[in-house]
């Protein structure tokens, strides 16, 4: 959005083209003011130079910005911030394709996959396929952070191991910080220790291993990371960001969170461990959406690899 912001209108334009669509939108969070400007900006230029137009008939763009809601990443709840109404999750079918924005066919996806559309087409789907592995092909953009010596975006080829990208990439950990664990995925991501430092950055192994890539963030736990407070932080983000819609998700979250408080203040049971663990499958097989269906992911993996932590707090 704001390295290459035409590179997105374009591929937006491919994509329009392709299926007939009459105008885009590109929704931005509020957080990022920088590169909606920058967006607009391009839009603007774009525009002049008669460039957003299809067929002869003008295409428009509009950038529209959210309030910050973290369950407008997901599609329907995107449409719905668009149309101006509370971010809330769709019960689905109809699929957006099928009745989206205003009811009307629409294409939801994110700006990379716009991004590498124009590529794709210049380069040819041969390049495409050369980078990558078999079952991931071309890149995935990562944002590293945590307690790693140099964090940032990169982009690198699916199929590179956890290990490589944070050794490579990541220069490591921070002086005076010794690993512990990695999230993947952002803050519905499963955490792995550092047997889990082998595994490729591809769909296919992390699906294998019961994780999802979701958009690439990986942040780096050391030592000193309280497992019992982070998996209580990540079950608490859940419950602030829920939109109430489903009931795993809005009393799922709610529930977890106090068992969590309870493990972490010294009063928690083995039952608790297993009521989790019920609660956790219970979310992710009945949620409306990824948000409570992903929500359990960074509590099991914090139960089954660091589970002497977690009975050290359990009442005796």
């Amino acid at each position: 959005l704001e390295g290459d912001p035409f590179r997105l209108l374009e591929g937006m334009l491919i994509c329009a083209r392709a299926i007939g669509a009459s105008r885009g939108y590109v929704y931005c969070r509020q957080e990022y003011p920088a590169a909606a400007a920058t967006l607009r900006a391009a839009i603007h230029k774009a525009d002049e130079a008669e460039l957003l137009e299809l067929e002869g008939e003008p295409f428009p763009i509009e950038v529209v910005e959210g309030a910050g809601s973290y369950v407008c990443g997901e599609e329907t709840a995107l449409l719905e911030s668009l149309e101006g109404k509370r971010g809330v999750v769709r019960a689905r079918p109809p699929y957006p394709a099928q009745a989206g924005l205003y009811g009307r066919p629409t294409i939801v996806s994110n700006v990379l996959t716009f991004a590498t559309i124009p590529q794709i087409l210049s380069r040819g789907g041969a390049w495409h396929a050369s980078l990558g592995t078999e079952q991931s092909r071309g890149t995935i953009a990562l944002q590293l952070g945590g307690r790693v010596k140099h964090p940032g975006l990169v982009e690198v080829p699916f199929g590179l191991s956890l290990r490589h990208v944070l050794d490579q990439f990541g220069g490591g950990m921070a002086p005076g910080s010794r690993f512990k664990a990695v999230q993947v995925g952002g803050p519905l991501g499963s955490l792995f220790p550092a047997a889990g430092l082998d595994l490729p950055i591809c769909y296919d192994a992390f699906a294998k291993a019961g994780a999802v890539l979701g958009h690439g963030g990986i942040v780096v736990y050391d030592h000193e990371t309280d497992m019992v407070d982070l998996a209580r932080h990540f079950m608490a983000f859940t419950a602030d960001e829920s939109c109430g819609k489903c009931t795993p998700c809005r009393i799922g979250s709610v529930r977890g969170r106090e068992i969590l408080e309870r493990i972490q203040a010294g009063g928690g049971t083995v039952e608790d461990l297993a009521l989790l663990d019920d609660l956790g499958e219970t979310m992710k097989l009945a949620s409306l959406c990824a948000l409570g269906g992903r929500a359990p992911y960074p509590v099991l993996t914090a139960i089954e690899h660091f589970p002497v932590e977690f009975r050290s707090k359990l009442r005796t």
